[in-house]
């Protein structure tokens, strides 16, 4: 059905029900001439007579009454379904679908999720773990959370965390049998654990040193795709680990890491929550930024 469609068939239930074009025009906010037009037009279109007007009256036919009584229920269930999802746009509710790599979940999610799950109740996150960058509307989602430098120009982006920093560390077991790496270039000498993220395949270790940058392919005995087992792996002695520095921090805190290279390790932009338009924005993406925005 077109919406020019719908439009006409309401103009008819309209003029049906109040017996009038002059009422129906009224109860519109439409000219009678306007009603008189959308009907007359319906009319030599199915090529049947739906209404039998007079100066004075305006009666259903029998084919306009046969009509009228399917479209009385099917406009009323389309009405309440305009006024479900109208709801979304001023009452945070509804299913809300964000996409985020699993990197993101402890620093950027995690820590919010029962504040936000108190304050919106009738929210239903639904929450995708996945480190492919996918295609965030093609995928289905209404929001995702990623690193600033892998959202695309055309999607409006709101910072959820501060800026990152990676460290390079090792268990001191390690280095009882590895000197410490004086320059980056030093790594390939090095056993060290690998982390794959999804579909891009394993991360080339990344550096700067104020105008200097560069990036290595390290090796080691380990592959993984988990930062929980990079961690472990780490403090067990398997080899050098990249990590984000705010992940690194507790273990450095107490000598069961050591980091290293701590020069060539300069910020880079953290996590932004990213979606395609500011327009008709639902009430519940709203509420998600608001609670995770710094």
């Amino acid at each position: 059905m077109e919406p020019d469609d719908l439009r006409v068939l309401s103009v008819l239930l309209a003029a049906a029900e109040e017996r009038s074009f002059t009422r129906a025009a009224r109860r519109l906010g439409v000219s009678p001439s306007a009603v008189s037009h959308a009907i007359r037009g319906l009319e030599e279109r199915l090529g049947v007579r739906l209404l039998a007007r007079t100066t004075r009256s305006v009666m259903p036919t029998e084919a306009g009454e046969q009509l009228l009584a399917r479209l009385r229920p099917a406009l009323n269930e389309v009405r309440a379904g305009l006024a479900q999802i109208s709801g979304y746009r001023d009452k945070p509710a509804g299913r809300l679908r964000l996409l985020l790599p699993r990197l993101a979940v402890s620093s950027v999610l995690a820590p919010k999720l029962g504040q936000f799950a108190r304050d919106y109740p009738e929210i239903l996150l639904d929450v995708t773990t996945d480190d492919n960058r996918m295609d965030l509307v093609a995928g289905g989602f209404d929001a995702g959370i990623q690193f600033g430098e892998y959202i695309e120009k055309d999607m409006i982006a709101v910072r959820v965390s501060p800026d990152q920093r990676p460290a390079i560390v090792g268990a001191p077991s390690y280095f009882e049998s590895h000197p410490k790496p004086k320059s980056p270039r030093d790594l390939v000498r090095h056993r060290c654990i690998n982390f794959r993220h999804g579909s891009a395949g394993v991360y080339r270790w990344e550096f700067e040193n104020g105008r200097k940058s560069l990036s290595v392919g390290v090796n080691g005995p380990l592959i993984v795709d988990d930062v929980d087992l990079v961690i472990r792996a780490a403090l067990d002695g398997v080899g050098l680990a990249f990590l984000g520095e705010d992940l690194a921090a507790p273990h450095l805190a107490g000598g069961a890491l050591i980091r290293v290279l701590q020069t060539w390790c300069q910020p880079f932009p953290g996590f932004f929550l990213y979606y395609p338009s500011r327009r008709q924005q639902p009430a519940a993406l709203s509420a998600l930024i608001k609670v995770l925005r710094l």
